[in-house]
């Protein structure tokens, strides 16, 4: 991980409003749990069965990107075709849900799993010393003890 110091190019891009403010994590947990007790599907979901699931469909994800090289990826994939940035939004959808249902699974609270991982990076990632740098952090703990 590299601490969200990889997102500025992506908050960049990013267009404000873009996503559905009705999406919320808890919403779309309950929607994947209801779909898949609507189905009888539940008695397979166990916790290693969707993280292999998950780890399949992060593969469809890198097959989406396999190829295009850095410069046939930018961020807001302007390269893709339509029918590719679908594609993409398909998997990561997939990936999601796979995530989401995993942790649900697992009875982690995904959003405050989210919150505290954030803030426990702005800690190891002090923005004052790694601004513009891809370091891990143990080099500006490191820098803290000279």
């Amino acid at each position: 991980s590299d601490g969200g110091g990889g997102l500025e190019a992506a908050a960049a891009c990013a267009t404000p409003g873009a996503w559905s403010p009705a999406a919320t994590l808890q919403r779309v947990r309950e929607a994947i749990a209801a779909f898949a007790t609507e189905r009888g599907w539940a008695k397979f979901h166990r916790p290693r069965s969707i993280m292999l699931a998950l780890v399949g469909e992060i593969g469809e994800l890198a097959e989406c990107f396999q190829w295009k090289g850095d410069e046939g990826a930018e961020v807001g994939l302007p390269q893709f075709s339509d029918s590719e940035k679908v594609h993409v939004g398909e998997e990561l959808a997939d990936v999601l849900v796979y995530t989401i249902r995993l942790a649900d699974l697992c009875g982690i609270d995904l959003a405050s799993a989210v919150e505290d991982k954030l803030a426990k990076n702005r800690a190891k990632y002090p923005a004052d010393k790694c601004y513009g740098k891809s370091d891990k952090y143990t080099a500006y703990a490191d820098a803290d003890k000279k």
